[in-house]
């Protein structure tokens, strides 16, 4: 009988089992020149989680590696349309994007998994997960200040949680954790949007996730100077 890692629910359903498919995940990984990780990026609203993802995406593509882009915001506007911002609904959606991060690379993709994911138990499930199956993991801190993420306030969340208009909101209600163990942590109120890609890149490369190919240097993001955050999403 399949045992599933701890303090994981056992599935409702019955008469079900596991299916593995004909393609290897060293295959795909081979056929893609690239080996499957989730890259989770975590911090508060604002610290710039999507916009080095974006940045990250666009990069990636440009390289020729194929990537994946999971935003809170999207998925909560369908997968998880249904939950709200409760500990408990907040566990859920991550625990659903984990298992779709999980499947992806399966399939050979560098996930791009941009959340708040304030609960460091949550994250740590996902990365439990990932390393059950024997799949790669990374936790990558966005750190910003709750200062300097209010101040930026990209979608006027911030000014609202204070009128008291957004309940449950991570940094004025409800907590956030820091990572205790990052892979990688990246100051996004000292460094600048092409330093923050690069340092990822540089981790891909070092751990031989991704090789370094001949590109159009004037094609690449670090041509892009003027490239701006946008802020992260909820």
């Amino acid at each position: 009988m399949k045992k599933f890692p701890k303090k994981t629910a056992m599935p409702k359903a019955t008469n079900i089992k596991s299916c593995e498919g004909l393609v290897s995940i060293e295959g795909q990984n081979q056929l893609l020149h690239q080996r499957g990780i989730t890259i989770w990026f975590t911090g508060l609203s604002g610290s710039g989680k999507s916009t080095i993802a974006m940045a990250l995406e666009k990069t990636l593509f440009e390289k020729r590696n194929l990537s994946c882009l999971l935003d809170a915001d999207d998925v909560r506007l369908g997968m998880s349309k249904d939950l709200g911002f409760s500990k408990n609904d907040r566990k859920e959606n991550i625990r659903r994007v984990g298992e779709v991060a999980k499947l992806f690379v399966e399939a050979g993709f560098i996930v791009l998994a941009s959340f708040i994911s304030p609960y460091r138990s949550d994250r740590d499930e996902v990365r439990r997960l990932h390393e059950a199956a024997n799949l790669k993991f990374i936790e990558v801190f966005v750190d910003c200040s709750l200062a300097e993420a209010e101040r930026r306030d990209p979608k006027g969340l911030y000014h609202k949680a204070r009128q008291g208009k957004i309940k449950n909101f991570t940094g004025i209600d409800d907590p956030y954790e820091s990572p205790v163990r990052a892979d990688l942590c990246l100051r996004t109120d000292q460094l600048t949007l092409e330093e923050e890609v690069t340092a990822v890149l540089d981790y891909l490369e070092c751990n031989q996730i991704i090789v370094t190919q001949c590109i159009n240097q004037s094609d690449s993001i670090s041509q892009n100077p003027q490239a701006t955050r946008s802020g992260a999403s909820v």
